[in-house]
């Protein structure tokens, strides 16, 4: 990352100071809506714009919310070398400027890892092992101190990026959600992302009008990686050349699909309990005259569920699998394989779902 001191906003100083008050209007009406209460809050600071905005109008807005303490949390992935460590560095300094503005106590939360290392002995992918290891240690600290809410800076911009990676990689309803606002990250202690609702455009300037200035992080701008090439080539092209509202449009399907994604959930719970039957070792069992009365997509979602729960791999588990698997608990297949070494098979009046 390299510092920035905003000379990329040139919007007016007016405009300026209408989206400064606009991004903590949010933040605070966010936080209300999500029932956010006094006490300690960890807030995840890379650095970046989007962390670092949030921290400063977190602060700002520490008093009228009660967070106290107001826990800044930077985890040191060690992946760029010396611009790592100064994102560590710059975190420090936030942290202690942010201390000496206002009232209430700001401490800072530091941890430093070699996750690349650790992806290496775990046999899996940088990116995933970075992400667990970051929220597993994010509980920790929330755990220490107290703190019952974890805020990261995720924006409008992160959720429509999100929503078409998905869109390209084939997800169904169920991922179409994008980014949750608001989730369970373990007892007593939930996650939140008040700047869900904030394009990175209305952060820019906040930071500005506040003089605040950032880290850039140099690995956001290698286009080898599908992430990066969204953000930095397909949004801003569907926002100049078809409509410049695309990031409010893709967050509203986000919610749109959550909506309609609950009432499916819901209906595939009923079904689960009902169709289910007691399991045979570590094999479920599954009514299939249950099965044959509810629709396909009900069926599909209710394996998913219940995939889930048993803690099966489903990494490799698409569409192509989900209906292979409906496929036989509608009687138009006698038994499928599956990844992760799952097996379903159709016995007459029932299907078995489970390891060989």
């Amino acid at each position: 990352m390299v510092m920035d001191r905003m000379s990329e906003c040139p919007q007016s100083l007016a405009e300026d100071s209408f989206r400064a008050t606009g991004l903590k209007g949010n933040v605070e009406s966010s936080c209300r809506r999500l029932g956010v209460e006094f006490g300690p809050m960890v807030v995840a600071v890379s650095g970046g714009p989007d962390s670092v905005a949030l921290a400063r109008a977190l602060k700002k807005l520490q008093a009228s919310l009660g967070l106290e303490p107001l826990i800044l949390a930077h985890l040191n992935h060690q992946l760029r070398g010396e611009e790592s460590d100064g994102d560590e560095l710059f975190v420090t300094e936030v942290a202690d400027a942010l201390g000496k503005l206002g009232d209430g106590q700001v401490r800072l939360a530091v941890h430093r890892v070699d996750m690349r290392s650790q992806a290496r002995r775990m046999k899996d992918n940088l990116e995933k092992v970075a992400r667990q290891g970051r929220y597993r240690w994010l509980a920790e600290v929330a755990q220490k101190a107290g703190a019952r809410w974890i805020a990261t800076g995720h924006t409008a911009n992160d959720q429509a990026e999100t929503i078409l990676h998905r869109l390209l990689r084939g997800s169904g309803l169920k991922g179409l959600r994008g980014i949750a606002e608001d989730r369970p990250l373990a007892h007593g202690l939930r996650l939140i992302r008040p700047l869900l609702t904030v394009p990175r455009a209305e952060v820019m300037s906040y930071l500005q009008a506040e003089e605040q200035s950032f880290r850039h992080d140099s690995s956001n701008f290698d286009r080898r990686l599908t992430r990066n090439r969204i953000r930095h080539e397909l949004l801003p092209y569907l926002e100049k050349g078809y409509n410049g509202n695309i990031v409010a449009v893709l967050c509203r399907l986000a919610k749109q699909a959550e909506a309609t994604y609950g009432r499916v959930k819901a209906n595939a719970e009923s079904l689960l309990g009902n169709a289910e039957r007691p399991r045979a070792g570590r094999v479920l069992i599954f009514d299939r005259q249950q099965l044959c009365q509810a629709p396909r997509a009900l069926v599909r979602e209710m394996f998913r569920l219940a995939w889930e729960r048993e803690g099966w791999p489903l990494a490799r588990m698409g569409f192509a699998e989900w209906d292979r698997l409906a496929a036989v608990a509608l009687g138009e297949a006698s038994a499928a394989d599956l990844p992760g070494g799952i097996r379903a098979v159709c016995r007459d009046r029932v299907v078995q779902l489970g390891p060989p």
